[in-house]
């Protein structure tokens, strides 16, 4: 049985679509999404499957991702706004020309993180982008259920800067770094996406290693230019900077805030910590490519 994992709230899935990706797929089992943490449910149920599709945006592909056990194929479709996992994967932005591709069978062995006991795919943060996917939550979703694309996380991002004008002073403790002001910590290169543009935080990460950490020790109006243009856009600077700490390749990063502050992972908003721990889960799925 091959099973294909559909939310139907996502801003990019529609009923001509999911007919299309069907199409491509050939013979599978589709399933919808009814409520949060549904596709984790329907994926440990699913451990005997030839193969696992999910056609959803990334929040429903980290709750997949939380379900499939190591030896079972499994696929992303882009169904929402970023994306990222399955761009980060080297699939097209259109659902169908990538369910055309990993029909295929071609796969990939993949690392993911842990922050907390949670896995995630792509990116993790304990901090200011935490913040920001929170101010996006916040703002909830369109008639048809879907939530605010990227276009409006980098509003938000823009702004909590712009209140905060620029300065944010040390807050955190990286056990064996010292004190930084947040700590952004990636499974891979790109972190995220601003639309079509990609976002460098950690260069070096790749989805075959460990995690890579990227926290400035502090960030005021001054620096904050070359943050934005040289490290996010960039992806120059970040790993030789006396200003940042930067880990690669790592299996373990334990945070302590100096109060509760936001986290996320995947760009799901998992509440206020005050202690945190990353870690890498090597090996630990493998992808259809």
């Amino acid at each position: 049985m091959r099973l294909l994992i559909v939310n139907p709230y996502a801003s990019g899935v529609t009923k001509e679509r999911v007919e299309a990706v069907v199409a491509a797929l050939g013979e599978v089992e589709v399933r919808q999404t009814e409520h949060r943490g549904h596709a984790t449910e329907l994926t440990r149920e699913a451990r005997d499957a030839e193969a696992v599709y999910v056609f959803s945006g990334d929040g429903v592909f980290n709750e997949v991702l939380n379900g499939i056990g190591p030896e079972t194929p499994v696929g992303f479709l882009p169904g929402g706004g970023a994306n990222v996992l399955p761009r980060a994967l080297g699939l097209s932005r259109d659902p169908v020309r990538a369910a055309e591709r990993i029909v295929l069978g071609g796969t990939r062995r993949i690392s993911l993180g842990r922050v907390n006991g949670r896995r995630f795919g792509f990116a993790a943060g304990f901090g200011i982008d935490a913040e920001a996917v929170r101010r996006l939550e916040a703002r909830g979703r369109s008639h048809d259920g879907a939530r605010p694309g990227d276009h409006v996380f980098v509003w938000e991002f823009a702004r909590l800067i712009y209140e905060r004008r620029g300065r944010f002073d040390p807050a955190v403790e990286i056990a064996g770094h010292g004190r930084a002001a947040f700590a952004l910590v990636a499974n891979t290169d790109p972190y995220s996406y601003a639309g079509p543009i990609p976002v460098h935080v950690a260069p070096q990460a790749r989805f075959e290693l460990g995690l890579d950490l990227f926290a400035p020790r502090r960030l005021s109006a001054g620096t904050m230019p070359r943050v934005v243009l040289g490290y996010l856009l960039l992806g120059r600077g970040q790993t030789s900077s006396p200003n940042v700490v930067y880990g690669h390749d790592l299996d373990r990063i334990e945070v302590v805030a100096d109060e509760p502050m936001p986290l996320q992972a995947d760009g799901e908003d998992l509440g206020d910590a005050t202690e945190v721990v990353f870690e890498a889960e090597r090996g630990a799925v493998l992808v259809l490519v």
